[in-house]
């Protein structure tokens, strides 16, 4: 079984994902096609970042990932193939995979340059397609690119370690279905810094002073039902890895979110301050 998956910011209304399936089916019948994500935020490379690693250690090992994020191939856009962690991730070289190799070194990287054996016709999603169909199917990487060591990283919203450990200064990276509120500082980097010291977490004059397990931790007493938390502000640490705020029992469109009722958008500040 051979697995591409797609992460794009095409939305479901038009045929952009349906035609990319029928071109990757025509390249190679056997593939399976999994959607992980379609509704990332237009031109949202963070965004798109985060996303597919949160997903992508769902997949076995050999697993194609195509990201058809801002993806236009020019002189300052080159498009990327970066095995990683035993995966393959299909990418423009716009710092999308530099969230991912910050934490685990890419085993290889190939800049794809066959873009020349098309017709002048053909679009950038066709040579993803077919880069991603060639190694679905067993083919090398230096097959279809040029070796290469680095790629091109994002800093502007890296979480920062303050020099003398006080604080980790982090951002909102992105905001889910339910209006929770994902921030660019890690567990680890947290466990790291933080060495059992009390913290508040502070954002918009607001207080978290207490990372939780899970959401339902958020019941500080036996003598009252959950339901009697609803509405209250959290923080845990997701799936994922990052730290996240939330409200508890949130819904967006009738009660509020921790994006809506906390003030919290893209690229906010978040500070864990330790004592």
């Amino acid at each position: 079984m051979s697995i591409i998956t797609l992460t794009t910011d095409y939305g479901l209304k038009d045929h952009f994902v349906g035609a990319l399936k029928g071109k990757i089916l025509s390249e190679y019948s056997e593939a399976t096609i999994i959607d992980i994500s379609h509704y990332i935020d237009a031109f949202n490379t963070v965004e798109a970042s985060y996303i597919i690693g949160a997903a992508y250690s769902s997949f076995p090992k050999g697993t194609v990932h195509l990201i058809g994020v801002d993806m236009e191939f020019n002189k300052e856009n080159q498009h990327i193939v970066m095995q990683w962690n035993d995966h393959y991730f299909i990418a423009a070289d716009n710092g999308i995979l530099s969230m991912l190799s910050q934490k685990i070194v890419p085993q290889k990287i190939v800049t794809i340059n066959i873009h020349d054996r098309f017709p002048t016709d053909a679009t950038d999603l066709d040579v993803f397609v077919k880069v991603a169909c060639h190694i679905a199917k067993g083919g090398l990487l230096n097959v279809i690119g040029k070796e290469t060591k680095t790629i091109k990283q994002v800093t502007e919203l890296q979480a920062v370690t303050a020099t003398d450990g006080s604080s980790i200064k982090g951002y909102v990276i992105y905001i889910d279905h339910f209006g929770n509120v994902v921030t660019n500082i890690s567990k680890k980097q947290f466990l790291e810094v933080a060495k059992g010291r009390p913290y508040e977490i502070q954002f918009k004059n607001k207080v978290v002073k207490t990372i939780l397990p899970n959401y339902s931790a958020i019941a500080s007493s036996e003598k009252y039902p959950l339901k009697n938390y609803e509405g209250e502000r959290l923080a845990i640490f997701n799936e994922a890895g990052y730290l996240e705020i939330a409200i508890f029992k949130s819904n967006p469109t009738k009660f509020g979110s921790a994006n809506s009722l906390l003030g919290l958008n893209y690229r906010d500040v978040i500070n864990i301050v330790f004592s």
